[in-house]
């Protein structure tokens, strides 16, 4: 089998405003039955507009196609093999729309009283309860509206619970040098400072150097367990037991656990804190701003700190369900109402339908998928770290045998195969980091084809350099320069 370059228009797509007729309209108001000039017409002059609206005139079909055309030209996980490491991209399953689009959810107001949205409310208690099993914890708050979110709550969490102690003291965060750089950033918007910890020679976290570290300053330790590089931290449980014994708090990155959900929990590994993806593991949709779900758990000691509302059995049973705000410690309101709902709906769906097992199963296919992807790769794409990996691996480009290319390159040619990007420079710690996770959604003929398009890649990086170096070709926008882009945006069409 051959695989060819994508053949995608080149095409930009014109503007609204650009696709605009005169005349034109997709829409039929009804005559209004109030008679013009009527008190309930009439507006003080100062609000009234000078000229009509500068709006775009096009039939509903032009909007539609326009939409349409533009939704094409995206490499999304329906439509492409999308191995974004770091960042775990599975199918997202229609029931769980379907369910967050039933009209007694999206009937419902924020603001109606407990009594009429019970039902909401069992959603919420539920997936709580379903939470804290998968984790390990005494208590969920499903508040967070994004995995950075329920980061930062969780951190709050923390320094609440250290000024009960009268421990105002504590004011570092220790975080490993193949953290996600959201930690680092959260830590530091918490108010604390943050000090690296090493990897050793087997990319974990060097025990030693934790023990240097560790003092009556540190507030706790943020980890992601599997690690951003893919690998286990075997030495979890010795980890836990020397910050606890220094009087830290454990922190777990949730990005990762879909390598493990339904194995392991954090919990039992010895963190106190737990911040889960629902966008990620419990697969609701992510990307382009949201909308996420990041909800925070913890053990008994600090459930008192969560962010409200809380979702509590009422002590009379009238209505069953009813949301707490009273909470003197709590760290409080994280956004105006009770988080993302549409998401919760979707993870809770997930849930019920997958159960412990299926649940279980999806992280077991998420490992062998990611092991027999990187077993088809290995002769010229060396991973960083040898041995079983993950849900995910890294590549050290630098050692490829890819002549002069670099990491970059090969990201941007593979647009030209169809396939998104993996992620790229990520963690530092590896030079030409290139970072996959294919996730339990893809199947062996997928893997397969993404390795023989790796193949041809390598092939192009030696024969046709320059095919490489230019890369994308087929994309409606190529190569950018992003520090400028960055620096100077353009945000509106000149």
């Amino acid at each position: 089998m051959t695989y060819q370059p994508d053949t995608r228009s080149t095409r930009l797509e014109s503007t609204l405003f650009d696709l605009s007729k005169p005349g034109c309209h997709g829409y039929a108001i009804p005559a209004s039955d109030i008679p013009a000039g009527s008190a309930t017409t009439r507006l003080p002059e100062k609000y009234r507009r000078g000229a009509s609206l500068a709006l775009p005139e096009l039939t509903e079909p032009m909007v539609v196609r326009h939409f349409t055309r533009l939704s094409q030209l995206n490499l999304s996980i329906d439509s492409h093999f999308y191995p974004l490491g770091s960042c775990t991209m599975k199918y997202n399953p229609k029931i769980n729309d379907e369910a967050a689009g039933h009209p007694s959810f999206t009937g419902l107001h924020p603001m109606q009283d407990a009594a009429d949205c019970q039902g909401a409310l069992e959603v919420i208690h539920s997936l709580q309860e379903m939470l804290c099993q998968f984790a390990g914890m005494d208590a969920f708050s499903l508040a967070p509206l994004a995995g950075a979110q329920g980061e930062f709550a969780g951190l709050l969490v923390i320094r609440a619970y250290l000024k009960s102690l009268g421990q105002t003291h504590r004011d570092t965060i220790l975080v490993p040098d193949s953290a996600h750089g959201t930690n680092p950033a959260t830590a530091t918007l918490a108010g604390f400072r943050t000090v690296q910890i090493p990897s050793n020679n087997r990319g974990r976290v060097d025990t030693a150097r934790l023990r240097e570290a560790l003092n009556d300053r540190v507030a706790g330790l943020m980890m992601t367990n599997p690690s951003t590089l893919g690998l286990f931290e075997y030495d979890i449980l010795e980890i836990a037991g020397l910050v606890h014994q220094a009087g830290g708090q454990l922190y777990y990155d949730g990005a990762n656990l879909n390598a493990i959900a339904g194995i392991t929990r954090p919990g039992d590994m010895g963190f106190d804190v737990v911040h889960i993806n629902l966008h990620k593991t419990f697969s609701t949709p992510h990307g382009g701003g949201g909308p996420g779900g990041g909800p925070v758990g913890v053990k008994a000691h600090l459930r008192d700190f969560l962010p409200t509302p809380w979702v509590v059995k009422s002590e009379n049973g009238e209505p069953p369900l009813e949301l707490r705000f009273d909470a003197p410690d709590s760290i409080g309101a994280l956004s105006c109402f009770w988080g993302n709902f549409g998401v919760l709906i979707r993870a809770y769906v997930y849930l019920l339908h997958h159960g412990l097992d299926g649940i279980r199963d999806n992280s077991r296919y998420a490992v062998l998928n990611a092991n027999y992807l990187k077993a088809l790769i290995r002769e010229h794409y060396p991973a960083a770290y040898e041995g079983i990996c993950m849900h995910e691996f890294v590549l050290n480009l630098k050692e490829a045998d890819i002549g002069k290319q670099r990491a970059m390159e090969v990201a941007k040619r593979l647009l030209d195969y169809g396939v998104h990007a993996p992620t790229v420079y990520f963690p530092l710690v590896v030079p030409e980091a290139f970072m996959i996770e294919p996730t339990e959604t893809e199947t062996p003929e997928t893997l397969r084809a993404f390795a023989a398009i790796l193949e041809k890649v390598r092939e192009e990086c030696l024969t046709t350099p320059e095919l490489v170096e230019e890369a994308p070709w087929t994309t409606p926008v190529r190569r950018l320069d992003e520090v400028t882009a960055a620096r100077n945006p353009v945000l509106v069409e000149k």
